[in-house]
Protein backbone atom coordinates (compact mmCIF):
# COMPACT_ATOMS: atom_id res chain seq x y z
CA UNK A 1 0.00 0.00 0.00
CA UNK A 2 1.49 3.39 -0.95
CA UNK A 3 2.05 5.75 1.93
CA UNK A 4 -0.14 8.88 2.15
CA UNK A 5 2.95 10.73 3.42
CA UNK A 6 4.84 10.10 0.16
CA UNK A 7 2.22 9.55 -2.56
CA UNK A 8 -1.12 10.85 -1.22
CA UNK A 9 -2.93 10.91 -4.54
CA UNK A 10 -5.71 13.34 -5.36
CA UNK A 11 -8.32 12.20 -2.84
CA UNK A 12 -8.69 10.34 0.44
CA UNK A 13 -8.97 6.56 0.56
CA UNK A 14 -10.20 3.96 3.01
CA UNK A 15 -7.75 2.45 5.53
CA UNK A 16 -5.33 5.35 5.10
CA UNK A 17 -4.29 8.21 7.35
CA UNK A 18 -5.99 11.59 7.03
CA UNK A 19 -5.72 14.80 9.02
CA UNK A 20 -8.82 16.69 10.10
CA UNK A 21 -7.98 20.36 10.50
CA UNK A 22 -10.30 22.16 12.89
CA UNK A 23 -8.26 25.33 13.30
CA UNK A 24 -4.89 26.56 12.16
CA UNK A 25 -3.09 24.99 15.12
CA UNK A 26 -5.49 22.12 15.84
CA UNK A 27 -5.41 18.96 13.73
CA UNK A 28 -6.75 15.47 14.49
CA UNK A 29 -5.13 12.42 12.82
CA UNK A 30 -7.40 9.47 12.06
CA UNK A 31 -7.50 6.30 9.99
CA UNK A 32 -10.44 6.44 7.59
CA UNK A 33 -12.67 3.39 8.11
CA UNK A 34 -16.36 2.71 7.62
CA UNK A 35 -16.56 0.49 10.73
CA UNK A 36 -14.56 0.53 13.93
CA UNK A 37 -15.06 -1.57 17.04
CA UNK A 38 -14.25 1.32 19.37
CA UNK A 39 -17.11 3.38 17.91
CA UNK A 40 -19.59 0.50 17.50
CA UNK A 41 -23.22 1.52 17.78
CA UNK A 42 -23.34 4.44 15.38
CA UNK A 43 -25.66 3.79 12.48
CA UNK A 44 -23.42 6.01 10.37
CA UNK A 45 -20.39 3.77 11.03
CA UNK A 46 -17.17 5.16 12.43
CA UNK A 47 -17.58 8.74 13.61
CA UNK A 48 -15.04 11.33 14.76
CA UNK A 49 -16.53 13.73 17.30
CA UNK A 50 -15.03 17.21 17.58
CA UNK A 51 -15.94 20.53 19.14
CA UNK A 52 -17.34 21.61 15.77
CA UNK A 53 -19.62 18.61 15.30
CA UNK A 54 -19.62 14.93 14.40
CA UNK A 55 -18.10 13.67 11.17
CA UNK A 56 -18.88 10.14 9.92
CA UNK A 57 -16.01 8.65 7.95
CA UNK A 58 -18.38 7.85 5.11
CA UNK A 59 -18.41 11.61 4.42
CA UNK A 60 -14.60 11.80 4.54
CA UNK A 61 -13.72 8.97 2.16
CA UNK A 62 -13.15 9.56 -1.56
CA UNK A 63 -13.02 13.33 -1.09
CA UNK A 64 -10.45 15.61 -2.74
CA UNK A 65 -7.73 16.74 -0.37
CA UNK A 66 -8.38 20.21 1.00
CA UNK A 67 -12.16 19.84 0.84
CA UNK A 68 -14.39 21.48 3.40
CA UNK A 69 -16.51 18.79 5.07
CA UNK A 70 -19.80 19.78 6.72
CA UNK A 71 -20.69 18.21 10.07
CA UNK A 72 -23.50 15.64 10.21
CA UNK A 73 -26.34 14.79 12.54
CA UNK A 74 -25.35 11.54 14.20
CA UNK A 75 -27.92 9.13 15.61
CA UNK A 76 -26.58 8.08 19.01
CA UNK A 77 -29.84 6.57 20.28
CA UNK A 78 -29.06 3.06 19.08
CA UNK A 79 -25.65 2.91 20.78
CA UNK A 80 -27.02 1.93 24.19
CA UNK A 81 -29.35 -0.72 22.81
CA UNK A 82 -26.59 -2.26 20.72
CA UNK A 83 -24.17 -2.41 23.62
CA UNK A 84 -26.80 -3.88 25.98
CA UNK A 85 -27.50 -6.68 23.53
CA UNK A 86 -23.82 -7.49 23.37
CA UNK A 87 -23.60 -7.67 27.16
CA UNK A 88 -26.61 -10.01 27.40
CA UNK A 89 -25.28 -12.38 24.79
CA UNK A 90 -24.36 -15.70 26.34
CA UNK A 91 -20.98 -17.35 26.04
CA UNK A 92 -22.39 -20.56 24.58
CA UNK A 93 -24.02 -18.61 21.78
CA UNK A 94 -20.66 -17.07 20.92
CA UNK A 95 -18.99 -20.48 20.85
CA UNK A 96 -21.72 -22.08 18.78
CA UNK A 97 -21.81 -19.34 16.19
CA UNK A 98 -19.81 -20.45 13.18
CA UNK A 99 -20.50 -17.59 10.87
CA UNK A 100 -19.39 -14.04 11.52
CA UNK A 101 -22.02 -11.38 11.64
CA UNK A 102 -22.18 -9.22 8.58
CA UNK A 103 -21.68 -5.59 9.42
CA UNK A 104 -24.53 -3.47 8.11
CA UNK A 105 -23.78 -0.75 5.63
CA UNK A 106 -23.51 2.70 7.21
CA UNK A 107 -26.59 4.86 7.21
CA UNK A 108 -26.50 7.91 4.98
CA UNK A 109 -25.68 10.86 7.26
CA UNK A 110 -27.68 14.07 7.30
CA UNK A 111 -25.83 17.38 7.15
CA UNK A 112 -25.98 19.53 10.27
CA UNK A 113 -26.83 23.21 10.31
CA UNK A 114 -23.34 24.33 11.37
CA UNK A 115 -19.80 23.07 11.85
CA UNK A 116 -17.15 22.06 9.34
CA UNK A 117 -13.51 21.01 9.00
CA UNK A 118 -10.91 20.66 6.25
CA UNK A 119 -9.59 17.31 5.05
CA UNK A 120 -5.80 17.33 4.58
CA UNK A 121 -3.34 14.67 3.51
CA UNK A 122 -0.58 13.95 6.05
CA UNK A 123 2.81 15.62 5.86
CA UNK A 124 5.69 15.42 8.36
CA UNK A 125 5.01 19.02 9.38
CA UNK A 126 1.32 18.40 10.14
CA UNK A 127 2.10 15.05 11.75
CA UNK A 128 4.61 16.70 14.10
CA UNK A 129 1.94 19.16 15.22
CA UNK A 130 -0.73 16.48 15.81
CA UNK A 131 1.06 13.25 16.79
CA UNK A 132 0.58 11.63 20.22
CA UNK A 133 3.49 12.74 22.40
CA UNK A 134 5.37 9.85 23.98
CA UNK A 135 8.62 11.78 24.48
CA UNK A 136 9.97 15.18 23.56
CA UNK A 137 9.37 15.91 19.89
CA UNK A 138 11.90 17.13 17.33
CA UNK A 139 9.96 20.00 15.77
CA UNK A 140 10.00 21.17 12.16
CA UNK A 141 12.60 23.97 12.50
CA UNK A 142 15.03 21.52 14.09
CA UNK A 143 14.69 18.52 11.79
CA UNK A 144 14.60 20.63 8.62
CA UNK A 145 18.00 22.10 9.50
CA UNK A 146 19.33 18.72 10.64
CA UNK A 147 18.38 16.98 7.39
CA UNK A 148 19.96 19.81 5.43
CA UNK A 149 23.26 19.49 7.29
CA UNK A 150 23.20 15.68 7.04
CA UNK A 151 22.95 15.90 3.23
CA UNK A 152 19.90 13.62 3.31
CA UNK A 153 18.75 13.07 -0.26
CA UNK A 154 16.86 10.41 -2.24
CA UNK A 155 18.67 7.10 -1.98
CA UNK A 156 20.46 7.82 1.31
CA UNK A 157 20.34 5.59 4.37
CA UNK A 158 19.74 7.30 7.71
CA UNK A 159 20.41 5.83 11.15
CA UNK A 160 18.17 7.27 13.87
CA UNK A 161 18.90 6.40 17.49
CA UNK A 162 16.12 7.44 19.87
CA UNK A 163 12.96 7.33 17.76
CA UNK A 164 10.70 8.65 20.53
CA UNK A 165 7.40 9.83 19.05
CA UNK A 166 8.42 9.33 15.42
CA UNK A 167 8.55 12.96 14.32
CA UNK A 168 12.06 12.81 12.86
CA UNK A 169 11.34 9.35 11.43
CA UNK A 170 8.58 10.62 9.15
CA UNK A 171 10.58 13.67 8.09
CA UNK A 172 13.71 11.67 7.25
CA UNK A 173 11.87 8.98 5.27
CA UNK A 174 10.38 11.68 3.06
CA UNK A 175 13.84 13.17 2.50
CA UNK A 176 15.42 9.86 1.38
CA UNK A 177 12.44 8.37 -0.48
CA UNK A 178 13.07 7.50 -4.12
CA UNK A 179 10.81 4.47 -4.59
CA UNK A 180 9.12 1.57 -2.86
CA UNK A 181 10.97 -1.75 -2.46
CA UNK A 182 9.77 -4.43 -4.88
CA UNK A 183 10.95 -7.55 -6.68
CA UNK A 184 11.52 -5.69 -9.94
CA UNK A 185 15.07 -6.13 -11.25
CA UNK A 186 15.33 -2.47 -12.28
CA UNK A 187 14.49 -1.44 -8.73
CA UNK A 188 17.02 -3.83 -7.21
CA UNK A 189 19.89 -2.34 -9.21
CA UNK A 190 19.52 1.13 -7.71
CA UNK A 191 19.88 2.01 -4.05
CA UNK A 192 16.60 2.88 -2.34
CA UNK A 193 16.38 5.31 0.53
CA UNK A 194 15.82 3.82 3.97
CA UNK A 195 15.59 4.85 7.63
CA UNK A 196 16.97 2.51 10.30
CA UNK A 197 15.40 3.54 13.59
CA UNK A 198 16.63 2.24 16.97
CA UNK A 199 14.67 2.62 20.21
CA UNK A 200 15.65 1.45 23.71
CA UNK A 201 12.11 1.50 25.19
CA UNK A 202 10.20 -1.64 24.17
CA UNK A 203 6.69 -0.14 24.30
CA UNK A 204 7.67 2.92 22.29
CA UNK A 205 9.39 0.72 19.71
CA UNK A 206 6.25 -1.39 19.33
CA UNK A 207 4.04 1.69 18.94
CA UNK A 208 6.32 3.07 16.26
CA UNK A 209 6.14 -0.25 14.40
CA UNK A 210 2.35 -0.06 14.46
CA UNK A 211 2.40 3.52 13.17
CA UNK A 212 4.85 2.63 10.41
CA UNK A 213 2.57 -0.21 9.31
CA UNK A 214 -0.57 1.95 9.34
CA UNK A 215 1.15 4.75 7.46
CA UNK A 216 2.36 2.47 4.67
CA UNK A 217 6.07 2.88 5.44
CA UNK A 218 6.96 -0.83 5.68
CA UNK A 219 10.20 -1.49 3.84
CA UNK A 220 11.22 2.15 4.06
CA UNK A 221 11.53 2.31 7.87
CA UNK A 222 13.01 -0.53 9.92
CA UNK A 223 12.45 -0.21 13.67
CA UNK A 224 14.75 -2.12 16.02
CA UNK A 225 14.44 -2.42 19.80
CA UNK A 226 18.03 -2.27 21.08
CA UNK A 227 20.47 -0.64 23.45
CA UNK A 228 22.84 0.98 20.97
CA UNK A 229 25.36 1.79 23.70
CA UNK A 230 26.22 -1.89 24.00
CA UNK A 231 24.95 -3.61 20.84
CA UNK A 232 25.68 -1.09 18.09
CA UNK A 233 23.77 -0.36 14.91
CA UNK A 234 23.82 -3.56 12.84
CA UNK A 235 20.49 -4.85 11.52
CA UNK A 236 19.35 -8.16 12.93
CA UNK A 237 21.86 -9.83 15.22
CA UNK A 238 24.09 -7.30 17.03
CA UNK A 239 27.25 -9.32 16.30
CA UNK A 240 26.66 -10.95 12.93
CA UNK A 241 23.92 -8.72 11.54
CA UNK A 242 23.80 -6.88 8.24
CA UNK A 243 25.31 -3.43 7.91
CA UNK A 244 22.84 -0.66 7.00
CA UNK A 245 25.65 1.20 5.15
CA UNK A 246 24.44 4.54 6.45
CA UNK A 247 25.32 7.92 4.94
CA UNK A 248 23.71 10.03 7.69
CA UNK A 249 23.34 9.51 11.45
CA UNK A 250 21.12 11.27 13.98
CA UNK A 251 21.64 10.51 17.67
CA UNK A 252 18.93 11.73 20.05
CA UNK A 253 20.37 10.02 23.12
CA UNK A 254 21.11 11.03 26.72
CA UNK A 255 24.80 10.11 26.28
CA UNK A 256 25.63 10.05 22.55
CA UNK A 257 29.38 9.72 23.17
CA UNK A 258 28.82 6.16 24.44
CA UNK A 259 27.42 5.09 21.06
CA UNK A 260 30.15 6.68 18.93
CA UNK A 261 32.52 3.74 19.44
CA UNK A 262 30.32 1.69 17.08
CA UNK A 263 30.31 4.40 14.36
CA UNK A 264 33.81 3.86 12.98
CA UNK A 265 35.21 2.43 9.77
CA UNK A 266 36.94 -0.52 11.45
CA UNK A 267 35.24 -1.56 14.72
CA UNK A 268 37.67 -2.99 17.29
CA UNK A 269 35.51 -6.09 17.85
CA UNK A 270 36.06 -7.17 14.25
CA UNK A 271 32.39 -6.80 13.33
CA UNK A 272 31.14 -5.13 10.18
CA UNK A 273 30.93 -1.36 10.20
CA UNK A 274 27.42 0.17 9.95
CA UNK A 275 28.79 3.00 7.79
CA UNK A 276 28.88 3.24 4.02
CA UNK A 277 32.47 2.54 2.91
CA UNK A 278 32.08 4.35 -0.43
CA UNK A 279 30.98 7.79 0.77
CA UNK A 280 31.59 10.26 3.61
CA UNK A 281 29.26 9.96 6.60
CA UNK A 282 27.58 12.93 8.30
CA UNK A 283 26.45 12.85 11.92
CA UNK A 284 24.30 15.02 14.19
CA UNK A 285 23.80 14.69 17.95
CA UNK A 286 20.94 16.29 19.89
CA UNK A 287 22.04 17.34 23.40
CA UNK A 288 20.26 19.55 25.96
CA UNK A 289 23.32 20.90 27.83
CA UNK A 290 26.86 22.05 27.06
CA UNK A 291 28.52 19.43 29.25
CA UNK A 292 27.16 16.71 26.98
CA UNK A 293 28.30 18.70 23.95
CA UNK A 294 31.86 18.88 25.29
CA UNK A 295 32.08 15.14 25.93
CA UNK A 296 30.60 14.38 22.51
CA UNK A 297 33.06 16.66 20.70
CA UNK A 298 36.00 15.16 22.61
CA UNK A 299 34.98 11.63 21.59
CA UNK A 300 34.41 12.67 17.97
CA UNK A 301 37.93 14.07 17.77
CA UNK A 302 39.42 10.90 19.21
CA UNK A 303 37.62 8.75 16.62
CA UNK A 304 38.75 10.84 13.64
CA UNK A 305 35.63 12.88 12.84
CA UNK A 306 36.29 16.21 11.10
CA UNK A 307 34.47 19.50 10.56
CA UNK A 308 32.98 19.50 14.06
CA UNK A 309 30.60 22.38 14.80
CA UNK A 310 27.84 23.19 17.27
CA UNK A 311 24.58 24.98 16.40
CA UNK A 312 21.62 26.16 18.47
CA UNK A 313 18.30 26.62 16.63
CA UNK A 314 15.93 29.26 18.04
CA UNK A 315 12.90 29.59 15.81
CA UNK A 316 10.12 32.12 16.29
CA UNK A 317 7.05 32.50 14.12
CA UNK A 318 6.26 36.12 13.24
CA UNK A 319 2.62 37.09 12.87
CA UNK A 320 1.88 39.98 10.51
CA UNK A 321 -1.41 41.87 10.60
CA UNK A 322 -2.79 45.35 10.03
CA UNK A 323 -3.69 47.43 13.05
CA UNK A 324 -6.73 49.63 12.42
CA UNK A 325 -7.28 52.35 15.00
CA UNK A 326 -10.06 54.90 14.77
CA UNK A 327 -13.78 55.41 14.90
CA UNK A 328 -14.06 54.78 11.16
CA UNK A 329 -13.70 51.02 11.76
CA UNK A 330 -16.46 50.72 14.35
CA UNK A 331 -18.20 47.71 12.82
CA UNK A 332 -15.12 45.98 11.42
CA UNK A 333 -13.77 42.91 13.17
CA UNK A 334 -10.31 43.03 14.71
CA UNK A 335 -10.04 46.80 15.06
CA UNK A 336 -9.39 49.18 17.94
CA UNK A 337 -12.42 51.48 18.14
CA UNK A 338 -10.75 54.46 19.76
CA UNK A 339 -10.21 58.04 18.56
CA UNK A 340 -6.92 58.28 16.74
CA UNK A 341 -6.71 62.07 17.12
CA UNK A 342 -8.16 64.95 19.15
CA UNK A 343 -10.19 66.24 16.19
CA UNK A 344 -11.83 62.85 15.73
CA UNK A 345 -12.68 62.68 19.44
CA UNK A 346 -14.22 66.17 19.39
CA UNK A 347 -16.21 65.36 16.27
CA UNK A 348 -17.54 62.17 17.82
CA UNK A 349 -18.46 64.00 21.04
CA UNK A 350 -20.44 66.57 19.10
CA UNK A 351 -22.27 63.85 17.19
CA UNK A 352 -23.20 62.08 20.42
CA UNK A 353 -24.39 65.35 21.97
CA UNK A 354 -26.61 66.08 18.97
CA UNK A 355 -28.04 62.58 19.16
CA UNK A 356 -28.75 63.01 22.88
CA UNK A 357 -30.52 66.33 22.32
CA UNK A 358 -32.63 64.79 19.57
CA UNK A 359 -33.60 61.90 21.83
CA UNK A 360 -34.68 64.25 24.65
CA UNK A 361 -36.66 66.39 22.21
CA UNK A 362 -38.46 63.33 20.91
CA UNK A 363 -39.37 62.23 24.43
CA UNK A 364 -40.83 65.65 25.26
CA UNK A 365 -43.17 65.68 22.28
CA UNK A 366 -46.82 65.06 22.93
CA UNK A 367 -48.39 61.72 22.09
CA UNK A 368 -50.62 63.26 19.45
CA UNK A 369 -47.81 64.83 17.51
CA UNK A 370 -46.67 62.22 15.00
CA UNK A 371 -44.30 64.46 13.04
CA UNK A 372 -41.06 62.53 12.48
CA UNK A 373 -37.97 64.06 13.97
CA UNK A 374 -35.25 65.22 11.61
CA UNK A 375 -32.38 62.83 11.07
CA UNK A 376 -28.87 63.79 11.98
CA UNK A 377 -25.65 62.65 10.42
CA UNK A 378 -23.85 60.44 12.91
CA UNK A 379 -21.11 59.31 10.58
CA UNK A 380 -17.69 60.79 10.93
CA UNK A 381 -16.24 62.94 8.14
CA UNK A 382 -13.98 60.07 7.13
CA UNK A 383 -16.99 57.82 6.49
CA UNK A 384 -18.85 60.54 4.62
CA UNK A 385 -15.94 61.11 2.28
CA UNK A 386 -15.32 57.39 1.74
CA UNK A 387 -12.01 55.75 0.96
CA UNK A 388 -10.67 54.28 -2.24
CA UNK A 389 -8.27 51.99 -0.33
CA UNK A 390 -9.73 48.51 0.31
CA UNK A 391 -10.42 47.55 3.91
CA UNK A 392 -7.77 44.81 3.95
CA UNK A 393 -5.12 47.40 3.00
CA UNK A 394 -6.14 50.02 5.52
CA UNK A 395 -4.28 50.51 8.77
CA UNK A 396 -0.67 50.10 9.77
CA UNK A 397 1.21 46.85 9.20
CA UNK A 398 2.29 45.33 12.53
CA UNK A 399 4.48 42.30 13.21
CA UNK A 400 4.70 40.34 16.44
CA UNK A 401 6.70 37.25 17.29
CA UNK A 402 5.07 34.36 19.11
CA UNK A 403 5.62 34.05 22.83
CA UNK A 404 5.99 30.26 23.07
CA UNK A 405 8.81 28.57 21.16
CA UNK A 406 7.85 25.28 19.49
CA UNK A 407 11.23 23.68 20.11
CA UNK A 408 13.53 22.64 22.92
CA UNK A 409 16.62 24.19 24.43
CA UNK A 410 19.11 21.93 22.73
CA UNK A 411 22.44 22.01 20.96
CA UNK A 412 23.16 20.29 17.66
CA UNK A 413 26.67 18.93 17.08
CA UNK A 414 27.62 18.18 13.46
CA UNK A 415 30.64 16.33 12.10
CA UNK A 416 31.77 14.40 9.03
CA UNK A 417 33.81 11.21 8.71
CA UNK A 418 35.61 11.04 5.33
CA UNK A 419 35.88 7.76 3.50
CA UNK A 420 39.06 5.75 3.64
CA UNK A 421 41.41 6.39 0.70
CA UNK A 422 44.07 3.81 -0.07
CA UNK A 423 46.81 3.61 -2.69
CA UNK A 424 44.69 1.16 -4.65
CA UNK A 425 41.87 3.71 -4.80
CA UNK A 426 44.33 6.36 -5.99
CA UNK A 427 45.71 4.07 -8.68
CA UNK A 428 42.22 3.08 -9.82
CA UNK A 429 41.20 6.73 -10.13
CA UNK A 430 44.33 7.61 -12.12
CA UNK A 431 43.62 4.77 -14.53
CA UNK A 432 39.98 5.78 -14.91
CA UNK A 433 40.66 9.52 -15.27
CA UNK A 434 44.19 9.88 -16.68
CA UNK A 435 45.79 13.32 -16.73
CA UNK A 436 47.39 14.45 -20.02
CA UNK A 437 48.65 17.78 -18.78
CA UNK A 438 50.48 16.98 -15.60
CA UNK A 439 53.69 15.00 -16.07
CA UNK A 440 54.94 13.03 -13.14
CA UNK A 441 58.47 14.08 -12.13
CA UNK A 442 61.15 11.49 -12.79
CA UNK A 443 63.99 11.08 -10.34
CA UNK A 444 64.50 12.98 -7.11
CA UNK A 445 62.78 16.32 -6.80
CA UNK A 446 64.92 19.48 -6.63
CA UNK A 447 64.53 22.29 -4.14
CA UNK A 448 63.65 25.85 -5.13
CA UNK A 449 67.14 27.06 -4.29
CA UNK A 450 68.72 24.47 -6.55
CA UNK A 451 66.33 25.31 -9.38
CA UNK A 452 67.19 29.01 -9.09
CA UNK A 453 70.93 28.25 -9.17
CA UNK A 454 70.56 26.10 -12.29
CA UNK A 455 68.48 28.78 -13.98
CA UNK A 456 71.15 31.39 -13.20
CA UNK A 457 73.90 29.16 -14.59
CA UNK A 458 71.87 28.67 -17.75
CA UNK A 459 71.46 32.44 -18.20
CA UNK A 460 75.18 33.04 -17.64
CA UNK A 461 76.02 30.39 -20.22
CA UNK A 462 73.72 32.00 -22.77
CA UNK A 463 75.29 35.42 -22.16
CA UNK A 464 78.80 33.99 -22.56
CA UNK A 465 77.92 32.35 -25.87
CA UNK A 466 76.31 35.54 -27.11
CA UNK A 467 79.40 37.60 -26.21
CA UNK A 468 81.68 35.17 -28.06
CA UNK A 469 79.55 35.45 -31.17
CA UNK A 470 79.73 39.25 -31.04
CA UNK A 471 83.55 39.17 -30.64
CA UNK A 472 83.98 36.89 -33.66
CA UNK A 473 81.75 39.10 -35.77
CA UNK A 474 83.83 42.18 -34.91
CA UNK A 475 87.10 40.45 -35.88
CA UNK A 476 85.73 39.58 -39.29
Amino acid sequence: MPSPFLTPGSQSQLDSLALLQLRRDQTIPTILQLHDETNAGYKEGKVTNTRFGSFPHSTLCDQPWGSQIIASKVDTGSRGRTQSKKLKRKADELDSSTQAEDKPSPQTPVAASSGFLHLLYPTPELWTASLPHRTQVVYTPDYSYILHRLRARPGSTVIEAGAGSGSFTHASVRAVFNGYPSDDQSTKKRRLGKVCSFEFHAQRAEKIRVEVNKHGLDGLVEVTHRDVYEDGFLLGDPKTGESPKANAIFLDLPAPWLALKHLVRNPPEGTESPLDPTSPVYICTFSPCLEQVQRTISTLRQLGWLGISMVEVNNRRIEAKRERVGLDYENIRGTVVFPKSVDEAVERTRALEERSQLFRATQNQSDGDSTPAPKTETDTPARQQGSEVPVYKQGRMMTRSELDLKNHTSYLVFAVLPREWTEEDEKRCREKWPSNRVQEPQGPQKSKKQLKREAKEQRDLQKKEQSQLETESQKE
